[in-house]
């Protein structure tokens, strides 16, 4: 985790996404302005201004298991008493909210599992809105299948997402793939991180870089063939 935390430290954000993804998934959410979003797996707090901004009489909170990404993110939004970040596990928030989004962390509880442990903290006519890494063609090219079937072996497709997400007792609203700007926004800040950290001695430093370069390498090639699905759901059947 120490690696982790000095390769991302001087990054915006931990996982690919963007101000316009945030945007299209609460257009489709119609959040009344007065609502209260939960930002579960909120990492630095990326998206928590991008939250505020949706909700301007209500309140956004994001929670991390994290402390030291729970002290970044407490600095995103100073002096505004509608943002709140506090650490602890986003599969027991505590609360009731009109929204809760998840950008990139569902994936840590499961899609599945993750929705059924939220429903209970929806108030009436609440939506998730979450981004999930998955397969976007049936054929697959050897190299990204290898990888990640070592770095997230539960991939699925969008069929896999959607039938999760029913399963849980969601109807998806509307989904789509997230945009090459949005994994832009975080590969090129993360190779320029890389560059500045190389001549680094610390070995797990050093792994954390050549993980972050081999991920980086993959996606420039074969990122057609995968994405992260952004969908937006709310309680009842499909």
């Amino acid at each position: 985790m120490s690696a982790f935390l000095t390769l991302y430290g001087g990054l915006d954000r931990e996982g690919p996404g963007d101000r316009e993804s945030l945007d299209w998934a609460l257009g489709v959410a119609k959040l009344a302005p007065d609502a209260r979003v939960l930002d579960a797996g909120c990492g630095s707090g990326a998206d928590l201004a991008g939250l505020r901004a949706w909700v301007p009489a209500g309140a956004v909170l994001g929670l991390d298991k994290h402390a030291a990404l729970v002290d970044r993110a407490a600095r995103r939004c100073p002096g505004d008493p509608g943002v709140m970040v506090r650490l602890g596990d986003m599969a027991a928030p505590g609360g009731e909210f009109g929204l809760i989004w998840s950008a990139g962390a569902l994936y840590f509880l499961g899609v599945e599992a993750g929705l059924r442990r939220w429903r209970d903290r929806l108030a009436p006519g609440g939506k998730v809105a979450f981004s999930e890494l998955a397969w976007r063609h049936r054929a697959v090219p050897e190299t990204p299948r290898t990888f990640w079937a070592e770095a997230y072996p539960a991939m699925t497709d969008t069929a896999g997402i959607v039938g999760a997400t029913e399963a849980a007792g969601f109807r998806v609203i509307a989904s789509r793939w997230l945009p090459s700007a949005a994994w832009c926004a975080y590969y090129d800040p993360l190779a320029a991180r890389c560059d500045a950290l190389e001549q680094g001695g610390d070995p797990d430093l050093a792994a954390a870089i050549a993980q972050a370069r081999a991920e980086i390498a993959l996606w420039r090639l074969h990122g057609g063939s995968y994405g992260y699905l952004q969908v937006v759901a709310e309680e009842g059947a499909a």
